[in-house]
């Protein structure tokens, strides 16, 4: 598939998102948030020196935004202003990474499980559910890196990736947000570690693999139903456009932070595709 450069010059894009009749994404490394109108510059919408990752929205329209480093979801009000959310810090050992928010504002937000930079051994760790009012649970344990998470249109399931798994997890979404019967979704090929990924309305989901650069369209049990290959990592992806068709890549040729400031070479990619986004984000 040919992939068209939406924006460039990024340190290490991240949280792919389509909101509003606007294509929005972290910046990690570079701290920052940014929304793009399709043909347009980019525009930064926030700084944020806690590193962001995952981003969404209330049904109100305020954005939420994972400060990573500060162990924080961040809310941005009405007026620009970011306030805390919730903290964290005592419900996740280690940074917090990607989230998804669903329709009703809960958010479930993965985390490291472990101190990446101080070379911890990995541990399983946990999903927080952080509701609209900011309240916060600890749900779906035993998971292994959760990252990129899904939420399908009826409400009824999520879906993450264990990345350091290689495996794609599902539960069941209670009425009261709890996350029951947790199960293998899918197991991804050999060597991908999943990333970041996105649903369509087939309940496929598109799964970004960073080391391998590729991205796979992937069927509940595991059936490989598309790849993507480039020539550098494919971080995270999102279905966007007004009918939701565009398939958007964050893709980067390195992953330290010191390599990707000195490159910032990082980009927005994008190509189109047959079946539309749905569900969450």
């Amino acid at each position: 598939m040919p992939l068209d450069i939406i924006t460039d010059g990024l340190c290490f894009p991240e949280g792919p998102r389509w909101h509003d009749g606007r294509f929005w994404f972290s910046d990690m490394h570079g701290h920052a948030v940014y929304s793009v109108v399709p043909g347009q510059d980019r525009v930064l919408e926030c700084h944020i020196e806690g590193k962001p990752s995952g981003l969404g929205w209330l049904p109100d329209g305020r954005l939420l935004i994972v400060s990573m480093v500060g162990q924080k979801l961040l809310r941005r009000e009405n007026d620009g202003s970011l306030v805390v959310h919730a903290d964290l810090s005592s419900l996740v050992p280690g940074r917090v990474n990607d989230m998804v928010v669903d329709g009703l504002g809960r958010a479930y937000v993965g985390n490291f499980g472990f101190d990446m930079d101080a070379g911890e051994d990995r541990k399983p760790t946990h999903l927080v559910r952080v509701g609209p009012d900011g309240s916060c649970a600890v749900v779906g344990g035993g998971l292994t890196f959760p990252n990129g998470t899904v939420v399908t249109p009826d409400l009824a399931t999520l879906v993450v990736a264990e990345t350091f798994a290689g495996v794609l997890t599902a539960y069941d979404i209670a009425d009261d947000g709890d996350l029951v019967n947790k199960r293998v979704w899918a197991q991804m090929p050999d060597k991908v570690l999943p990333d970041g990924m996105c649903m369509d309305a087939e309940g496929a989901i598109w799964v970004a693999s960073p080391f391998t650069n590729e991205c796979y369209r992937m069927a509940e049990g595991g059936d490989v139903l598309s790849v993507i290959s480039t020539d550098r990592m494919i971080l995270a992806c999102a279905l966007g456009g007004e009918d939701r068709k565009i398939l958007y890549l964050c893709t980067s040729e390195a992953v330290a932070e010191d390599k990707c400031l000195a490159l910032k070479s990082a980009r927005i990619e994008a190509t189109s595709v047959d079946i539309p986004g749905a569900g969450w984000p």
